[in-house]
């Protein structure tokens, strides 16, 4: 790979199978701000990943939304509200930086189910691909630009905006066919998409992830989850793009299911000590896939030296170049982001240097 090439370049060849001059280092989009240390990675070969423009839009025709802010505490509240023909549907959620806290979710009781299914099935969606083109070729080769299919359609029940977690789990022992009626809707809803998001102008798409396997098991797993996959990715596939999965939480007991998806990229992946699987099993467990890692955020609390040493060693147990990219899919600590990005990328330097007979010349 031309060490001239962009970090985009370098990201897709990645991801493509090949082997790099280095291995890249990307950041989500909302993990880092504009400012010059950023100008400064960038200008090393960070390469940001942009999530914030859809490849597709969707709307509900038949149903009013409304929206009311909320100041508690100087604390910002947001309250959407939809009235359905079925019923009133309402959440609450506390905006929190780079991320929002969910205090109330859509579902609060049984009587919700008939509003729930008619919101579901209301949902209409159209392409944004001139947008999504445009932004892409206006940020240039400093970013890659991902699309993604929302969660999966039991997940959305389990993380998204309809149910909390407690309630899902006391509704699937509870009323399961109440619920299996909601996740029919969604998997209906998820087949409208696939072809939108393979014929959109990104050729990389997420599909849904933060799977507990506490939570959902794994027979559930491989009966809920795995066809989605399979679905999405003979879409993807047929036009030559690819599918990954935002698997960031303890993946030993999923690891043979995972093996035998569709899915051609595993990202977020967290290597021990902040889960249940080192890199080396990861990667022993998923030859055939491109393992886009989260580096471990507890390490970003610990010296830069040994910020910087992780980085390294997490190369080094990667084994071969190909097939593995470094990124930051979690928030940083504001008073380290800096300095550990920066000792990141100090250690994939040095390994590229002290290992180069594993990468492009």
């Amino acid at each position: 790979m031309p060490k001239s090439s962009t970090p985009r370049e370098r990201v897709e060849a990645v991801l493509r199978g090949k082997r790099p001059s280095k291995t890249p280092f990307t950041m989500y989009e909302n993990k880092i701000p504009q400012c010059a240390a950023e100008r400064e990675m960038r200008a090393r070969g960070l390469c940001i990943v942009k999530r914030d423009v859809p490849a597709f839009c969707t709307v509900y025709p038949n149903v009013r939304t409304t929206q009311a802010v909320e100041w508690r505490d100087e604390k910002k509240f947001v309250r959407t509200r939809y009235e359905t023909p079925a019923g009133v549907l309402e959440s609450l959620y506390e905006e929190a930086g780079f991320t929002q806290w969910w205090h109330e979710k859509l579902f609060k009781s049984a009587d919700d189910y008939k509003a729930l299914l008619f919101f579901l099935q209301d949902a209409r969606h159209t392409p944004n691909y001139a947008a999504f083109a445009r932004a892409q070729d206006d940020f240039g080769g400093d970013a890659i630009f991902r699309a993604g299919f929302g969660l999966e359609p039991l997940q959305d029940l389990i993380s998204g905006n309809l149910m909390d977690m407690q309630d899902f789990c006391v509704e699937w022992m509870d009323h399961r066919d109440d619920v299996l009626r909601l996740y029919a809707a969604i998997v209906e809803q998820r087949r409208a998409i696939y072809s939108l998001v393979a014929d959109s102008p990104a050729w990389i798409a997420n599909y849904g992830g933060n799977v507990t396997v506490d939570i959902i098991g794994v027979r559930n797993f491989e009966e809920y989850y795995l066809p989605h996959y399979q679905e999405a990715a003979e879409a993807m596939h047929r036009r030559g793009k690819l599918v990954g999965c935002h698997l960031d939480a303890n993946c030993r007991l999923l690891a043979p299911l995972i093996a035998r998806s569709s899915l051609d990229y595993i990202e977020a992946f967290t290597p021990a000590p902040d889960t249940d699987m080192t890199l080396a099993e990861a990667r022993a467990a998923w030859p055939d896939k491109v393992l886009w890692i989260n580096f471990p955020s507890s390490v970003h609390l610990r010296p830069d030296s040994e910020v910087e040493q992780t980085a390294f060693r997490l190369a080094d147990e990667a084994g071969r170049s190909e097939g593995f990219l470094m990124g930051i899919t979690e928030d940083i600590p504001a008073n380290r982001w800096q300095a550990s990005c920066r000792a990141i990328m100090d250690g994939l330097d040095r390994h590229a240097r002290e290992r180069p007979a594993r990468y492009a010349t």
